[in-house]
């Protein structure tokens, strides 16, 4: 079995949206076509499906990680703003789009809140698990090539020859 991080991550954050998608688990809030995802981007998203695949990668970034919270996906997230003249500078992406999907995966049942010795955050529960390994060995079954039937020519097995018992040495 394959796991979740030896796969491509573009494919399973993609497949991983349109399941999320379709299954129903997760879902756009109404103010979602109005937002940008940071106030590091100038634009909305061009993607309309963009928070099914921030889901997705968030979940990935969930399994990845192990406890992990809000402030710090918001940093994973952002990006540099252009600023004109002056320098660029960082700026972390949306934390009420980041909180609404950890919520929501959360009330599906992938991820679930937990506190690990001084660690506190929200690590993968094992339908979570099961929902992306299941993605992933379908990804790896993609990308492996398909074995052929072709006729090889078998190779025959070497005949056992006959060893001399003794090898010629000479004793004093």
């Amino acid at each position: 079995m394959t796991h979740i991080m030896r796969v491509d991550a573009g494919k399973l954050i993609e497949k991983a949206a349109d399941a999320l998608k379709t299954e129903g688990s997760v879902e756009a809030t109404e103010w979602a076509q109005f937002v940008k995802t940071g106030h590091h981007k100038e634009r909305l998203p061009d993607n309309p499906d963009w928070w099914f695949v921030r889901s997705a990668a968030i979940l990935r970034s969930v399994a990845a990680t192990g406890p992990i919270g809000t402030q710090k996906l918001r940093h994973k997230f952002g990006g540099k703003k252009n600023r004109g003249h002056k320098p660029g500078h960082f700026y972390k992406a949306s934390g009420s789009i980041i909180r609404k999907i950890l919520q929501q995966l959360e009330k599906s049942g992938l991820i679930s809140q937990t506190q690990k010795g001084s660690f506190k955050g929200r690590i993968l529960t094992p339908k979570g698990t099961s929902f992306l390994d299941k993605i992933a060995v379908g990804i790896y079954k993609e990308s492996r090539p398909a074995k052929t039937k072709a006729a090889a020519p078998k190779k025959e097995a070497p005949k056992a020859e006959e060893k001399p018992e003794a090898s010629e040495k000479t004793q004093e």
